[in-house]
């Protein structure tokens, strides 16, 4: 077994990136999938605070600085995806390598079927290691010109090393009336795009509870579309649940009538 690696990247920050990443991961290890998620994002890393994580000690900083192995610095988030997570303070990143992340790659590829590798936004020296070194890499955009703007610079840079662009989720869909078009996102793009994510409350509320969506909520509109994200990248069949659109099933009307419908 050795792991399809695939880098979440984005021209700018404030994109989804790492909410993509967390849910993306989450819903591909509920799949079956055995999935390991690298927060490669060293300076300015958040996918262990998105994930409950940021507690433990050993973090990939400590990989990265190498005063740990890959092994002691992997935890086990919900549906059972692991997680490698950097620390949240400075002298941990100051420590860092991010030339050594290849070597935690090379460690990890033939333990696990999926590697997501969450990028630094931009297209400084840390961001391009992870592009490169990834089997494909998905951009993560938000419908609106300057966005699309940096995205376009990250593919360029990322066809320039030598990576590959499998395509980009479009996150936070429908904010505005004048959001472009998936369509012409891929057009502006010159890829596909493999998913759209839509504006979602529901999101917020996950991160306040520091749990995926797709776990936390799992049949929002949001949750829905990254779960067929993952069913896509997989070849599995995408079986989306069926809303209750307000029926009440029998429990429901049974309880309503024992119990008066009172509330805890």
């Amino acid at each position: 077994m050795t792991a399809v690696v695939y880098t979440i990247a984005s021209g700018k920050g404030g994109t989804g990136k790492t909410t993509t990443t967390v849910n993306l991961g989450t819903a591909l290890s509920a799949l079956g999938k055995r999935v390991v998620i690298l927060d490669a994002d060293i300076g300015m890393a958040n996918l262990g605070l998105v994930m409950g994580l940021e507690k433990h000690a050993v973090t990939l900083h400590e990989v990265l600085g190498g005063s740990a192995k890959i092994d002691d610095a992997i935890y086990e988030g919900a549906a059972g995806v692991m997680v490698a997570p950097c620390g949240v303070s400075l002298k941990g990143f100051q420590n860092s390598n991010p030339e050594r992340l290849k070597d935690v790659m090379g460690a990890l590829v033939e333990q696990f079927e999926i590697m997501l590798i969450d990028a630094p936004a931009g297209i400084s020296k840390d961001a391009v290691i992870p592009m490169a070194i990834a089997d494909e890499v998905i951009l993560v955009v938000n419908p609106e010109l300057s966005s699309m703007a940096d995205a376009l610079k990250t593919k360029v840079l990322t066809e320039m090393v030598g990576g590959k662009i499998k395509g980009a989720i479009v996150n936070r869909a429908g904010m505005e009336n004048v959001d472009i078009p998936k369509q012409k996102v891929a057009e502006l793009l010159n890829t596909r795009v493999i998913g759209v994510i839509p504006e979602d409350p529901n999101v917020r509320r996950a991160a306040a509870f520091k749990t995926p969506l797709v776990i936390n909520t799992p049949k929002s509109p949001a949750a829905v579309a990254y779960k067929r994200i993952a069913a896509q990248i997989t070849g599995a069949t995408f079986k989306e649940e069926p809303e209750n659109n307000g029926k009440e099933g029998f429990v429901e009307k049974l309880a309503k009538s024992l119990f008066g419908g009172r509330k805890k």
